[in-house]
């Protein structure tokens, strides 16, 4: 009985050390996706600490990214209240603008420095009743960091950028790859 109590504590040591939940992998299909989580992300923080709140029309505001770098906005933005959302042609100059993101979901983690210019054109919802449609587009993009949590090193520099996001859909071309994210989860 005694043999028994110790191999059964012992079996019940063994099971509370394992990690219940581990980790998932991350190839770099998963990396390309997260970093264009970083990418996106980065642009609507941009937008809500430049633009947001301003009246419609014409813009140009500069700001300080989080932990270093600038983000330019410009364009034009314009605002239909009956459907909650705001139509938006804008360009993002990314100088080396950097954030990071820590989160529980370990493919939605990132540190991340993005450098370039991209343009932004579509409709932002606002209130539920709307859908975010928008395209964003750069010729050369750099994002540099870490993607994942453990993080992993990411290097993607000068790549060209053809993204669109419907609704929380976000899909298209990182550096010429197919990437597609579920921007309300992780990475598809």
């Amino acid at each position: 009985m005694r043999r028994a109590l110790v191999l059964f504590g012992s079996w019940l040591a063994l099971a509370c050390t394992e990690d219940p939940d581990p980790v998932p992998p991350c190839d770099a299909r998963c990396e390309d996706g997260i970093a264009a989580r970083a990418l996106r992300e980065t642009v609507k923080l941009a937008y809500n600490l430049t633009l947001q709140a301003n009246p419609v029309g014409a813009q140009d505001e500069t700001t300080d990214c989080p932990l270093g770098g600038s983000a330019r906005v410009f364009g034009h933005a314009t605002s239909n209240p009956q459907q909650g959302a705001t139509e938006v042609d804008l360009t993002y100059e990314l100088d080396r603008c950097a954030v990071l993101e820590i989160d529980e979901e370990a493919d939605e983690s990132y540190q991340m420095i993005v450098d370039g210019t991209l343009t932004q054109v579509g409709i932002m919802a606002v209130q539920p009743s709307a859908t975010t449609a928008l395209v964003m587009q750069s010729e050369s993009m750099s994002l540099v960091g870490t993607v994942h949590d453990p993080p992993r090193e990411y290097r993607a520099l000068e790549c060209p950028v053809e993204l669109g996001q419907n609704g929380n859909d976000f899909a298209g071309l990182l550096c010429d790859r197919p990437i597609g994210v579920d921007l309300g989860g992780g990475p598809n």
